[in-house]
C-alpha cells in the first residue's frame, strides 16, 4: 500500500509529492495522463514563470524541470500515460495505464491535483455554424508548442484570459493575424502584464464589452459576428459587425477538474485543501484556478504536508 498516491503529474501534484517526501513520506506514487510530468506547464514556453517563488524568470518547461529535478532526488514512483477512473472515500483509486493494466490501488492518503480544463464552445451559446477551425486557446498553444501545427492565419479570440492573451502574442510571432481580441467584461480578463505585452506591443485591438454573437462558416470559419453588449452582457441590436478569419481561439475561462471526487460523493471547499473524505486533500488548480503558478507551488507543498501529517498521525494511533 502506498502511503500518498498523487493524481496529477502537473505543477501542483509535483509539488505536493516533493513536500510529502520532505514531510517523511516514502511510498508515494504519482498518477499522469500524459507521457511525461509537467503538465501544462510543458506547452508554456513563454517567460514570466517562477518570478515569486524561485525569484528568476523561468519558462514553463523550465519551471516544471526545477521540480522533476527534485524528484530525481527522492524514490518517488510515477506511473505515467496513466488515467486515474475513480477514487473511493476510502482512498482506494482505480486506474488504468501500461505499467499496470487495470489496477485498484490503495492509499494511505489520496492528493487530488488534475488541474482544470477550458471552458469550451459548447458551453457558451454561440449562434451559428459549427465549421472546423474553432479552438480552444490552450489546445492551439499545445498545437504549436508541442506538436508542430498552425491552427490557422487569420484569428479572433474570444476572451482576455491569460492563455488567450499569450496566444494572441504567439499567433502573431508565428506569421498569423489576430485581427480581435473580444472581451464581454467591461475590463481584461488576464494580468495586466499580459494585456500589455500580447496584445499591446503588437498593435492588435481589444475590444471590451463585446463578444461575439454569430459563426459563420461552411467547412471552414469564414466570418466571425462581433456585437457590444450592455450592462446585462446582452447583446445591443445593430451594432454587430463581421470579421473575415478562419480561425477562433476560445479563452472564456477555466474550470477546475473535480469529476472524480464528486463522482466519488466527496466535497470541497474552494478556500480548504482538506476535503470531506479523511486523508484525501486537494491543491492546485482543481481546488479553485490561480493566477500564477507560484501560487500552486506554495499550496500544494502545503498539501503535501498535510497529507504527511495525516499519515505519520495514523501511525502514531495504530
Amino acid at each position: 500500500m502506498h502511503e500518498l498516491i498523487v493524481i496529477g503529474g502537473g505543477p501542483a501534484g509535483l509539488a505536493a509529492a516533493y513536500g510529502a517526501w520532505r514531510d517523511g513520506l516514502r511510498k508515494i506514487l504519482i498518477i499522469e495522463r500524459d507521457k511525461e510530468l509537467g503538465g501544462i506547464l510543458n506547452q508554456c514556453i513563454h517567460t514570466g514563470f517562477g518570478l515569486e517563488y524561485f525569484k528568476e524568470e523561468l519558462t514553463g518547461p523550465e519551471y516544471a524541470g526545477r521540480f522533476i529535478k527534485l524528484l530525481q532526488t527522492t524514490q518517488i514512483e510515477t506511473a505515467l500515460d496513466t488515467m486515474a477512473l475513480k477514487i473511493t472515500r476510502s482512498r482506494e483509486v482505480h486506474a488504468s495505464g501500461k505499467q499496470f493494466g487495470y489496477a485498484v490501488l490503495p492509499a494511505k492518503s489520496v492528493i487530488l491535483a488534475m488541474g482544470c480544463r477550458e471552458r469550451a464552445l459548447g458551453s457558451l451559446g454561440i449562434p451559428g455554424t459549427r465549421p472546423a477551425g474553432i479552438f480552444t486557446a490552450g489546445t492551439a498553444q499545445r498545437y504549436i508548442n508541442i506538436e508542430g501545427f498552425m491552427p490557422g492565419k487569420r484569428v479572433v479570440i474570444l476572451g482576455s484570459g491569460d492563455v488567450g492573451l499569450i496566444m494572441a502574442r504567439r499567433m502573431t510571432l508565428e506569421g498569423a493575424e489576430v485581427l480581435a481580441c473580444v472581451e464581454i467584461m467591461p475590463k481584461p480578463g488576464g494580468l495586466l502584464r499580459n494585456v500589455v505585452q500580447c496584445l499591446h506591443d503588437f498593435n492588435i485591438p481589444l475590444y471590451l464589452s463585446h463578444t461575439i454573437t454569430e459563426i459563420r462558416g461552411s467547412k471552414r470559419v469564414e466570418q466571425a459576428v462581433v456585437s457590444k453588449v450592455d450592462e446585462k452582457r446582452q447583446a445591443v441590436k445593430g451594432t454587430g459587425f463581421a470579421v473575415d478569419c478562419d480561425t477562433i481561439l476560445l479563452s472564456a475561462g477555466l474550470i477546475p477538474e473535480i469529476e472524480l471526487p464528486t463522482a466519488a460523493g466527496i466535497k470541497i471547499d474552494p478556500k480548504n485543501i482538506e476535503t470531506s473524505a479523511p486523508g484525501v486533500f486537494i491543491c492546485g488548480n482543481a481546488l479553485r484556478v490561480h493566477d500564477i503558478v507560484d501560487n500552486v507551488t506554495t499550496e500544494a507543498l502545503r498539501a503535501g504536508s498535510a497529507a504527511a501529517a495525516f499519515v505519520l498521525s495514523e501511525k502514531i494511533h495504530d
